[in-house]
C-alpha cells in the first residue's frame, strides 16, 4: 500500500521557522512530482509548493516565495518544505501529495497520494 508519511510541523511564533518532512511508504519518491499544500477551515486547499520528478524544478505561491523552500533528497526518499519568517497567515494544516508524473503543479486535483497532514501553528 502506498502512503506518504509526514512528520514536523507544530507551534512556532511569528518570524519562526519549522521544517516539513513527506516520506514514501511502501514506494520511492524519485519518479513522482511532488507537491505540499495547507488547508483553513472553510477555505479550498492552497498549492504551497512543488517539485518535479527527475529535474526538481520547483514552483511556488506567490504568498511563500522568498521564504518557503522545497527540496528532495531520493537518496532518503524524503521531500521538505523548509518555511522561514512564518506569519500568522501561514497557520493551516499542511499535506504533501504526490502523483507519478514528470512535471509538478500545485492544483491538488492532479494529485494522487496524500499525507496524513500536519497542522502548523504560527502564534506570539
Amino acid at each position: 500500500q502506498l502512503q506518504l508519511v509526514q512528520s514536523g510541523g507544530g507551534l512556532v511564533q511569528p518570524g519562526g521557522s519549522l521544517r516539513l518532512s513527506c516520506a514514501g511508504s511502501g514506494f520511492r519518491l524519485d519518479d513522482y512530482a511532488i507537491g505540499w499544500f495547507r488547508q483553513v477551515p472553510g477555505k479550498e486547499r492552497e498549492g504551497v509548493s512543488c517539485i518535479s520528478a527527475v529535474d526538481g524544478s520547483t514552483n511556488y505561491a506567490d504568498s511563500v516565495k522568498g521564504r518557503f523552500t522545497i527540496s528532495r533528497d531520493n537518496a532518503k526518499g524524503t521531500v521538505y518544505l523548509q518555511m522561514n519568517s512564518l506569519k500568522p497567515d501561514d497557520a493551516a494544516v499542511y499535506y504533501c501529495a504526490a502523483v507519478l508524473t514528470f512535471r509538478c503543479s500545485r492544483r491538488y486535483t492532479e494529485y494522487m497520494y496524500w499525507g496524513q497532514g500536519t497542522q502548523v501553528t504560527v502564534s506570539s
